[in-house]
């Protein structure tokens, strides 16, 4: 037990070392959630509960041995009292010892310890799955913080290109109009464009600030403006998911810890079952003790001597009484000491017991009922839970199918947008265009390349989820 906490306390280290010298670089999505893991409240509380399960298993599997117990009483008797030693009434002070010890082990009792230890070891796994289940939970939350600062950062960069746009045409305004070449209103235009992107800029700065701090508290750890992404690896452009629903459920249905942990309840339900039918049959046990005890008027008779004593008996012999004499021993009574009675009193049993139930106030029916009722509740939840999961896979592929298209669509937009654009800042460029034709073009460039990157990452979390449901690594 004292190497397990030595082995914790030198993992959590581990762990706060790399988590400081991650934060000089760029922090990676495993840097993320291997902390997130490390520090999740949630995930520590399941953590307990694991480990007060693999408790109930040691304690499942202690009912095999036998029970051993040691028992000492020393006491004192006044007045008339039976006296330990020769079990006769005395009138006297006594002081007394008594020591024990007794031995108990089950031989059978209806398989009962068996089911319980595979009650207890399902129980386990049953936790390890829930244990796995919220770290699952924290990971698909940390990788949606993560896409989110990502995504504002890209807009970011993005934001601030439309603003270094706008500044190089207030900048060529000013010039034209200094000189008179252009209406004075073009240029107040522009100025209130820039303001505008400016204004844009500083809600996406907020925005991905605000996305640092979501993700440093996932993780637990305090948050720092200077904190870096390194970006996903993508290969090109996002493809289509390469699964439908009813495969990717069906793959959920074997991976899925949540699912998982809810079938390997169900099966330790049914071991409880069996376990509370066990109390109406008999159990067999093999009892054994050793014993022994003290009195301290405990005594024995030492001899003395024998010397001839005349006896009221006599012979005739020749008209003559010749009194007849007898042999007698001289004793002196001397207390055993207590070495002595320790040896002399030692004594041992062993016996077998057949306890036979006959009728135990309905206590036994009583918990088998409760043990069906709470087997039915057991699978009862694992087929809600697993409805439940195909429900949200059927979702997660429409999400997904939805979220590819509108990213498909949003690629086109910027590529047309994009070119409108460049044309109308030609002929802006060339005072051909007004500023009030060029604002709607690149107003609609900056809108479509700002949704396109929010598409981008919709998509990708999509696809992270549908893995998530299949078991896949997630990073």
């Amino acid at each position: 037990m004292i190497m397990k906490h030595i082995i914790l306390i030198i993992a959590v280290f581990i762990i706060q070392q790399g988590s400081a010298q991650t934060q000089a670089g760029p922090l990676s999505l495993r840097n993320c959630i291997e902390t997130a893991i490390a520090y999740n409240l949630q995930v520590r509380q399941t953590a307990y509960q694991l480990e007060t399960d693999k408790t109930s298993l040691q304690q499942a599997k202690a009912g095999r041995l036998p029970s051993l117990n040691g028992n000492i009483a020393h006491g004192i008797n006044q007045g008339r009292s039976i006296d330990p030693f020769t079990n006769s009434y005395v009138n006297s002070e006594i002081t007394q010892a008594n020591y024990s010890i007794n031995t108990s082990i089950t031989l059978w009792n209806g398989s009962a310890i068996n089911h319980s230890i595979k009650q207890n070891q399902l129980n386990v796994q049953a936790s390890e799955m829930s244990w796995q289940q919220e770290k699952d939970n924290v990971t698909i939350n940390v990788i949606l913080a993560y896409l989110q600062v990502l995504s504002n950062k890209e807009q970011l960069g993005i934001a601030e290109k439309q603003v270094a746009v706008t500044k190089g045409q207030v900048d060529r305004l000013i010039i034209l109009n200094n000189s008179g070449a252009i209406a004075p209103a073009t240029l107040y235009d522009m100025q209130g464009q820039l303001s505008g992107d400016e204004l844009s800029l500083i809600t996406i700065k907020n925005n991905l600030e605000t996305a640092k701090i979501s993700l440093a508290q996932l993780m637990n750890q305090p948050y720092s403006p200077t904190m870096e992404l390194e970006p996903l690896e993508t290969k090109g452009t996002p493809g289509l998911y390469d699964a439908n629903a009813e495969q990717i459920f069906n793959t959920a249905t074997q991976q899925l810890a949540v699912i998982k942990a809810a079938e390997l309840r169900q099966q330790s339900a049914q071991k409880t079952v069996l376990t509370a039918r066990a109390l109406m049959l008999p159990t067999l046990s093999l009892n054994g003790g050793l014993g022994t005890n003290y009195s301290s008027v405990a005594s024995k008779q030492l001899l003395l001597g024998t010397a001839d004593v005349a006896t009221p008996q006599y012979v005739t012999v020749n008209n003559t009484k010749i009194p007849v004499f007898a042999p007698q021993s001289n004793f002196s009574s001397q207390k055993i000491g207590y070495g002595d009675q320790w040896k002399n009193n030692f004594n041992s049993s062993i016996s077998i017991n057949l306890q036979i139930p006959i009728l135990n106030r309905m206590q036994a029916k009583t918990r088998i009922k409760q043990a069906q009722i709470s087997e039915q509740r057991a699978a009862y939840e694992t087929e809600s839970i697993k409805t439940q999961v195909h429900r949200a896979v059927d979702q997660a592929y429409i999400n997904m199918n939805t979220s590819f298209d509108r990213y498909k669509t949003l690629e086109k937009q910027v590529a047309e947008f994009t070119a409108s654009f460049k044309a109308a800042e030609v002929r802006f460029n060339s005072g051909v265009n007004t500023v009030v034709e060029y604002m709607p073009a690149k107003n609609n460039v900056d809108r479509a390349n700002a949704n396109f990157i929010a598409a981008k990452y919709d998509y990708i979390l999509r696809m992270k989820l549908l893995d998530f449901y299949q078991g896949k690594a997630l990073w």
